[in-house]
């Protein structure tokens, strides 16, 4: 029998993917393919399997059963530091591990080292126009001569996007920017993600969230996840709706789209009949 192969013009197919721990399935089955072009949210309440989902993507977890290809390689079958610099990761697990100390200029060029926080690497006129590049295109290039440690929530995390964005990856996975940012600073982000997203030249795009208020116009793929079971995925404005997040959450849903954003609320009983939007 042949082995597997995949469409070399998709950037993740998966196939019937699995992830089990422990005897306890987090995720799939799961068929998924993601194209070049497309900017994917992927939306679900906590231990939906969001993230054990994204780590597949990100080449950080191989799957139980199925198959899956990220960026033309299946995983089990290939060196994922090979895969490294093509995929850029943005998470809060990566924050917790960068010194209050690092400059941010170094910590966004160190990405195309492969390594976290400066050692003895010599960095050339060439990888700070880059880092310069990136960081303006998150609005952060004033922040390039600062400490992390000194920086805002809303600062670190269009940091880390523009270090994500460092080596001009095929794939950027963002495993919930906004977590943690007020209002203004989440706004401020979702504005940086929707000129990402509209950008032609932007890599693919993965996102994860609990809040549909956090979608950034542009995106144009979603997944429902609950319980590590995909309720529905496809187009954004034929996959979110109320009717699926009321079937994801678990609880009546009501949404409304305005000027390219989404707003969801829990839905009010009037007359006894739920109240559709």
């Amino acid at each position: 029998m042949s082995d597997v192969q995949t469409d070399p013009d998709l950037i993740l197919d998966f196939a019937d993917v699995t992830l089990v721990r422990d005897g306890k399935t987090l995720v799939g089955p799961v068929d998924w393919q993601v194209e070049l072009d497309e900017r994917w949210v992927i939306i679900g309440p906590n231990g939906a399997g969001k993230t054990s989902l994204l780590r597949m993507a990100a080449a950080m977890e191989h799957p139980s059963s199925g198959t899956a290809f990220v960026l033309g390689e299946r995983l089990g079958r290939t060196d994922l530091r090979d895969l490294t610099t093509r995929i850029g990761m943005v998470s809060s697990a990566l924050a917790a591990r960068i010194p209050g100390d690092e400059v941010v200029a170094d910590l966004v060029i160190s990405a195309g080292y492969s390594v976290l926080g400066r050692w003895r690497e010599e960095y050339d006129q060439f990888d700070r126009d880059r880092a310069t590049d990136v960081l303006e295109s998150m609005g952060a290039e004033h922040l390039a001569d600062r400490t992390f440690g000194t920086l805002s929530e809303g600062e670190r995390k269009r940091v880390l996007i523009a270090r994500g964005l460092m080596t001009d990856p095929e794939l950027l996975l963002l495993d919930e920017p906004a977590a943690g940012l007020d209002l203004g600073g989440r706004e401020e982000l979702v504005n940086r993600l929707s000129l990402l997203a509209q950008d032609p030249d932007a890599p693919a795009m993965v996102l994860i969230t609990h809040h549909v208020e956090e979608v950034p116009p542009g995106f144009t793929n979603a997944m429902l996840l609950s319980e590590g079971e995909v309720i529905a995925q496809g187009a954004l404005e034929q996959t979110l709706t109320a009717q699926n997040l009321t079937t994801t959450f678990r609880q009546a849903i009501a949404l409304t789209h305005d000027d390219g954003r989404y707003f969801a609320r829990r839905a009010r009983q009037a007359g006894g009949h739920r109240r559709r939007v």
